[in-house]
C-alpha cells in the first residue's frame, strides 16, 4: 500500500519506522518546520525528518495546510504540499502527532482517508497531551486508539483500540516509551485490515470524553497545598517536559522523582515546609502527607540524586519552598 505520513516529534518517528519495516510504500512524509532547539537554539530537523531524510523518502515541511494561512508564504507551502499530496497518489495517509490541523482537502486526498495514532482510550484524553494527563488524573490504564480522521478533534470513529496499564513508577517519558511501538503495531495492523475491506468502525461514546490540553511551562510548578498524591502523580506527569518545579528563595529547582512518605504530616509544619534533607531524599510536608523528594536539579546543573544534590545545595529541616501564587 502506498501512504503519506504527517508526523513530527519521536512518537511519530517510532510509527513510521515501524510503517517502513513492514514494506509499506511511503510516498511523502509531512512534518513540521525546523525548530530552535537547545541552549544555542540553532535550528534542528523533527525526528521525522531526521528518518525521511536518513532513508531518502520525499518530504515537506508547511507551517500550515491552510490555503488562508497567516503568512504571504503559508498559502504557497500549503498548495506545494497540496501537490505533492496529489502527485504521491496514496492511499491513505497516517497521522501521529504531526501538530498541524487537517484540513477538508487533507482529509479528502486518500482513497481510504486519513488514519491517526492517538496515545489515549478515546474518547479520554482527546488532543495534545494524553499521556501527561492520564499521569496527572491518576488513570490506572491508557492505551493507543487507531482512528479514521475527520473534521473534530479526536472525535472520528475508532478502527483499532488496545489497553495498557500505567504502573506506579511510570512517567510521560517511560509511558511514551511503551507506546509509541504499540501506536506503530496496532497502524500496520490497521492499514492490512483496510486494504483487504477488514476494518470496522465504530464511532466513539458520547459519554467520557475528556480532553487533555496542550502542557504549558507555567503549569510546572508544585502546589504543595495539593493531596500528596496529587504532587507525586504531577512530578511524574511533567517528566521529561518540561519538569516539575518548587521555588527555593531565588532558586528554582525542578524535581524528577519522589517518593509518598509513610509518615503524616506534622499538624504544626506548614505545606511545602522541609521536615528533613539528607541521603534518603528531602521530606516535604504537603496537604494530607510527606513527600519525599529523590532526584533534584538546580538551575544549570545536572539531574542527582537527593545526596548528590545536597552536597552542593544546602536544604534544612524547617526551611521551605515557596507555595506558588495562583
Amino acid at each position: 500500500m502506498r501512504i503519506i505520513f504527517a508526523g513530527t516529534p519521536e512518537f511519530a518517528r517510532v510509527a513510521l519506522a515501524e510503517l517502513h519495516n513492514a514494506g509499506f510504500d511511503i510516498a511523502l512524509v509531512l512534518t513540521q518546520p525546523d525548530r530552535p532547539a537547545g541552549r544555542g537554539m540553532k535550528l534542528q530537523a523533527s525526528a521525522v525528518k531526521q528518518f525521511a531524510l536518513d532513508h531518502q523518502i520525499a518530504l515537506a515541511q508547511p507551517r500550515s495546510l491552510r490555503l488562508d494561512g497567516k503568512y504571504p508564504d503559508d498559502a504557497a507551502a500549503a498548495r506545494a504540499a497540496i501537490q505533492a499530496a496529489v502527485d504521491a497518489g496514496a492511499e491513505a495517509m497516517v497521522v501521529a502527532a504531526y501538530g498541524l490541523i487537517l484540513p477538508q482537502w487533507a482529509l479528502d486526498a486518500p482513497r481510504l482517508g486519513c488514519f491517526n495514532i492517538h496515545a489515549s482510550l478515546l474518547p479520554r484524553w482527546r488532543g495534545a497531551a494524553p499521556i501527561h494527563r492520564a499521569i496527572q488524573a491518576g488513570d490506572p490504564e491508557t492505551g493507543v486508539t487507531i482512528m479514521q480522521m475527520d473534521v473534530g478533534l479526536d472525535t472520528g470513529d475508532m478502527l483499532l483500540v488496545e489497553k495498557f496499564p500505567i504502573e506506579a513508577l511510570d512517567t510521560t517519558a517511560t509511558l511514551h516509551d511503551k507506546l509509541a511501538p504499540l501506536g506503530g503495531r496496532l497502524m500496520v495492523a490497521a492499514l492490512k485490515l483496510a486494504a483487504s475491506g477488514g476494518l470496522r468502525p465504530v464511532p466513539q461514546p458520547g459519554e467520557g470524553v475528556s480532553y487533555a490540553h496542550k502542557i504549558e511551562k507555567a503549569e510546572a510548578a508544585v502546589a504543595w497545598t495539593q493531596p500528596v498524591a496529587a504532587i507525586e502523580r504531577h512530578i511524574r506527569a511533567m517528566n521529561p517536559f518540561p519538569g516539575a518545579t518548587a521555588q527555593f528563595g531565588s532558586d528554582t529547582i525542578k524535581l524528577w522523582s519522589s517518593e509518598i512518605d509513610s509518615c503524616s504530616r506534622p499538624s504544626d509544619m506548614g505545606c511545602g515546609t522541609i521536615l528533613s534533607a539528607n541521603a534518603d531524599g528531602v521530606r516535604v510536608a504537603c496537604l494530607d502527607g510527606v513527600l519525599t523528594l529523590t532526584e533534584l536539579q538546580r538551575a544549570g546543573g545536572k539531574r542527582l540524586p537527593a545526596a548528590d544534590f545536597l552536597r552542593g545545595f544546602a536544604l534544612q529541616a524547617g526551611q521551605s519552598f515557596e507555595l506558588p501564587r495562583l
